[in-house]
């Protein structure tokens, strides 16, 4: 871990929402409480056009957060060198004040290939909690931040199953992923929600057992509702609607814990309309706001 690295999040105490294109000009006009945007990494690694034409004019106004999808920190294989260099050009382009990616794996190597690549699947994936995990995931996180000079933050993820191989709680893992490395740490309570209603534990427990002191960012979003072969209730985190009481619930809980801490809310897929889309981020403020009141 290099002194280099900043720890972050600069970013306001205040509610952002995830960039989409066709939210710009209505996002310049009408931003309501809308203090930061949050834009994916992967969306801004060209070398020009009207994606980073549009980046660079929403920073002169917004504070911009990274969050990228695709360096797979919790595989097994090395880290993309390319994709690695690539993220690191938009971030000392962008500046933003805030990067962070997910504690999930999304490329596999076998047998030639294990030295670059791989194979990529196009989603984020669970891994085990173990010492080796816990080993290869710290030099991952080491690695991106000396690259990148600055802290990052690592998000908890939303799960289907638990591993009968993990030695390690989810939140002991962080905490020591923290410990190692120095990140911080992106607290999502939907996946709290998402992880807690699949596995039969209490979201409150988590949140009580998480190392809340390294949080720099929480996020809020939606999720789908379905059911397992059982007929057991199975939730989906899909990003494609309104945040559901519970979780807002969650978000309270959570930041009656940490204290003020910039929220995010996550809306990637079927993405409304910017009215829509501000009156959840009016919700979010609403819940910050009542921190003063307590």
């Amino acid at each position: 871990m290099l002194d280099a690295h900043r720890p972050h999040s600069p970013l306001p105490n205040a509610v952002g929402v995830g960039y989409k294109p066709q939210h710009f000009q209505d996002i310049q006009d009408a931003p309501g409480p809308v203090s930061w945007l949050e834009v994916h990494a992967e969306n801004y690694m060209g070398d020009g056009g009207r994606p980073l034409a549009q980046l660079r004019a929403l920073s002169e106004r917004f504070a911009i957060s990274v969050h990228g999808v695709g360096l797979s920190i919790g595989g097994e294989s090395p880290l993309d060198p390319d994709h690695l260099a690539r993220l690191k050009h938009l971030v000392q382009w962008s500046n933003p004040a805030s990067f962070s990616e997910h504690l999930a794996w999304s490329t596999h190597s076998s047998g030639m290939d294990t030295e670059m690549g791989g194979e990529f699947l196009n989603d984020l994936l669970p891994l085990p909690y173990t010492n080796s995990t816990l080993t290869q995931v710290a030099a991952h996180i080491s690695q991106v931040q000396d690259t990148l000079g600055r802290q990052m933050l690592l998000e908890n993820p939303s799960s289907y199953l638990a591993f009968e191989a993990s030695t390690w709680s989810e939140t002991d893992f962080l905490a020591e992923l923290v410990k190692r490395t120095g990140c911080g740490l992106l607290l999502d309570v939907n996946n709290v929600f998402i992880s807690a209603t699949n596995l039969g534990y209490a979201p409150q427990g988590y949140i009580d057992a998480y190392p809340l002191a390294a949080v720099g960012e929480i996020h809020v979003g939606g999720h789908d509702e379905d059911e397992d072969d059982h007929g057991a209730p199975l939730l989906i985190d899909s990003h494609g609607s309104e945040a559901v009481e519970p979780v807002w619930d969650l978000l309270a809980y959570a930041l009656a814990k940490t204290g003020p801490r910039p929220v995010l809310i996550e809306w990637d897929n079927d993405v409304p309309d910017w009215a829509s889309l501000r009156a959840e981020a009016q919700r979010g403020a609403e819940a910050l706001g009542a921190l003063a009141k307590t």
